[in-house]
């Protein structure tokens, strides 16, 4: 494992050294471009005609996560299955919509599509360090007009450190743990007189990891996270007021994982441990990032926000993929039946090429431009008309072999070497043109919201000979496909009272089909109705929901362990998923200046497939009708607690993560195709010990729960233990 890097670790220091005098008050949240956020803020969140919230600094900084899954279980309707713990590589789905990669709703940063190939491949292998964001915003059905493509389940937006509006000011925290962990960010950055701005910030993370492999090695990862922004703002009264930035990005990251999991036996026995034939799992990734955006406010009226963006994303990533041909999640499934071959599995000499491991070469790009323009216009009947357009391309390359090993005295031998692209060598592309017109019409105490999205998308799929690397030799298959689509909606809302407001949308689902997919699109009418109330410190919240599948969709990847070619799609048919969902905030006071502020969410589901099919994809097998989609919880569960005075404060929150099937079914639940259900517990304190300088600690799953949060893609995987870390945090 790469040790952290000297370079930014110097600059972290640096950040520290930088006088506190330089800006004697607190940092005030930098603007964003108008039209490119998901929610905008609280305020905004509570007249949306659906589920919308906004996690903002303070609530992220009450336990100042730097796992992504952590922080969204504080909204509800979103489903997680974690995989290896710190939070590298999320599984996010909302209302039903699957978990796999995040590929059935649509991630961002900063209002731009963040998936490596959002249309061609959206399987997201990278994903937003969570450290350097201010604030995250979940919209669920009533996002499907301004986000898309993927709008059966909602979006999800992640806000990053903006440039201060002030001079000088920064911040900057290093936590260490154990197994060699290391935590740091550090941001500094300030705005002249004359407008310009600039920021620069890094994320370093490094450890050896919490799992112990047979015959020992790390099984913990390192991340080197930059950026810089420069900006420029108007400051003439008399020209119209605009902004223009530039944002340039580079992530890094070497991971030791892999997905080989446990036995059932093996976990109960020891969760922490990693078999010997996963010793040479490892995934490497670059990720660069460069946008430049424009907004601009033409009179009292009209504004215009433009970004163009281009992404470049690689990966390599090295893993077991089968033994003599068979699945892993077999063998891990009845090891007395694959005695032999788990045996290799846990380091008993095996023949040559016994062990099958596999390069998972991919390059990735993403560019584009979108614009916004709003209007506002009206008197009695007013009206914010939003036309929004968004030209996009992107590609996903595979350029993969196989190895073949044998294992000899618990260590991985090489017997033989795969050609590369000897795997799989092709190229999956698409360009889309996307359309949407939204207007904000409000009379009285309503507000109504109609919307339209059009989305035009080419896909192709160019495959190459295997025997072909310099692919000189011409393509041997072309598949290509265009889908139109247009997708409506339209929701309302009702001020019934200064503290009461009710409201209700419907808006139509849709989920594109991969390149060469046989598969039909997947598309849902999704309605939710529900009632907000909002007085002084007190907040509630109440919804119900219906997400009705025309036809769910299931995709083949490595990550599902889905015995079948990755890839390829499946056709699930009708499907339901309804249920509640439920919140509430509250700040009290404990007397004097501490305020006691609490918060809580419970989400019920009822998911079921409505025809009955036999399948090839590996997580749904044969069905019938009213079986429990799989990976989603009936119950999930959050809240958090807290005390906070003039120098100091401590939170405690609780999840309950509920158990899963991992194979669709009806009645009881065979233990073999479940996850646990757990009650994890976090703690977060802070004391500051000079002016801008705290001491603060984090520990999560702190009663140190043993529980299995996945079975894909092969065998037991067991969630993050009692995690302990501790450090300082200096702002400027």
């Amino acid at each position: 494992m790469p040790s952290p890097n000297p370079l930014a670790l110097a600059i972290l220091a640096a950040l520290v050294a930088v006088p506190a005098a330089a800006s004697e008050a607190p940092l005030d949240d930098a603007a964003e471009l108008d039209r490119t956020v998901v929610v905008g803020s609280r305020e905004k969140a509570l007249e949306t005609a659906g589920s919308a919230h906004y996690v903002g600094p303070e609530e992220l900084a009450a336990f100042d996560y730097s796992d992504a899954q952590r922080v969204l279980r504080q909204v509800p309707g979103v489903y997680l299955v974690d995989e290896e713990g710190f939070g590298l590589r999320p599984n996010i789905g909302i209302r039903g919509s699957g978990t796999d990669r995040n590929s059935r709703i649509t991630v961002m940063e900063d209002g731009v599509l963040i998936a490596p190939a959002a249309y061609a491949a959206p399987a997201a292998y990278y994903f937003p360090t969570m450290q350097r964001m201010t604030a995250v915003e979940v919209r669920k059905g009533s996002a499907s007009i301004r986000s898309g493509p993927r709008t059966t389940g909602g979006v999800v937006n992640f806000v990053s450190t903006a440039i201060p509006d002030r001079p000088l000011a920064g911040k900057a925290q290093v936590l260490f743990g154990a197994d060699s962990t290391l935590q740091g960010h550090g941001w500094a950055g300030g705005t002249l007189d004359n407008g310009l701005g600039w920021l620069l910030e890094t994320v370093q993370q490094a450890t050896d990891g919490y799992k112990r492999l047979d015959g020992g090695g790390d099984t913990g990862y390192d991340l080197q996270d930059w950026r810089v922004r420069l900006g420029w703002s108007s400051t003439d009264p008399s020209a119209p007021r605009q902004r223009i930035e530039l944002k340039l990005g580079r992530t890094d990251q070497d991971s030791d994982e892999t997905y080989l999991g446990l036995t059932d036996a093996d976990f109960r026995a020891d969760p922490k441990r990693r078999y010997a034939a996963s010793a040479l799992d490892n995934i490497t990734t670059e990720h660069e990032q460069a946008e430049l955006r424009h907004g601009i406010v033409l009179g009292d009226s009209v504004d215009l926000s433009t970004t163009v963006y281009r992404h470049e994303f690689s990966r390599a990533w090295y893993k077991l993929q089968d033994v003599t041909g068979g699945s892993l999640s077999a063998i891990l499934a009845d090891p007395a039946q694959f005695q032999t071959q788990f045996g290799w599995l846990t380091g008993q000499d095996s023949p040559d090429n016994a062990l099958r491991i596999r390069n998972n070469n991919r390059d990735y790009r993403q560019e584009g431009v979108q614009s916004v323009l709003g209007w506002s216009f009206g008197g009695d009947v007013g009206h914010l008309l939003e036309v929004g357009v968004r030209w996009h391309r992107d590609f996903e390359d595979r350029f993969q072999q196989d190895d073949r090993y044998r294992m000899q005295d618990g260590r991985l031998v090489l017997t033989q070497a795969g050609a590369p692209g000897s795997q799989e060598n092709r190229k999956v592309s698409a360009r889309a043109l996307a359309l949407y017109v939204q207007d904000e019409i409000r009379f009285g105490d309503f507000i109504l919201t109609p919307g339209v999205r059009h989305e035009r998308i080419d896909l192709e799929r160019l495959d190459w000979a295997l025997d072909d690397p310099g692919r000189s030799g011409g393509t041997v298959r072309v598949i290509r496909d265009r889908v139109d689509q247009t997708i409506p909606g339209v929701g309302l809302t009702w001020q019934a009272s200064p503290s009461w407001s009710l409201f209700a949308s419907v808006h139509k689902g849709f989920n594109p089909p991969a390149p060469g997919s046989s598969a039909a699109a997947e598309e849902s009418v999704n309605t939710e109705a529900g009632v907000r109330f909002d007085r002084g410190p007190l907040f509630a919240e109440l919804i119900g929901f219906d997400n009705d599948y025309d036809n769910l969709v299931g995709t083949c990847t490595a990550s599902t362990g889905g015995n079948c070619n990755i890839g390829d799609q499946f056709d699930g048919g009708k499907a339901r998923v309804r249920g509640v969902e439920a919140r509430m905030e509250v700040t009290g006071n404990a007397g004097g200046a501490i305020e006691v502020p609490f918060q809580a969410n419970y989400t019920f589901t009822d998911a079921s497939f409505r025809t009955s099919f036999s399948s090839g994809f590996g997580e749904w097998g044969t069905v019938s009708r009213g079986d429990a989609l799989p990976y989603l919880p009936e119950h999930m569960f959050h809240a958090a607690a807290g005390l906070r005075g003039a120098r100091w404060s401590g939170f405690l929150g609780v999840a309950y993560i509920d158990d899963m099937r991992t194979r669709p079914g009806q009645g009881p639940v065979a233990p073999t195709q479940a996850t646990d259900s757990a009650w994890v517990w976090d703690l977060n304190a802070a004391w500051q010990v000079a002016r801008g300088l705290e001491l603060y600690t984090r520990i999560e799953n702190l009663t140190d729960r043993e529980y299995i949060v996945s079975r894909r893609p092969s065998g037991a995987r067991p969630g993050l233990p009692r995690t302990a870390l501790v450090g300082l945090r200096y702002s400027y």
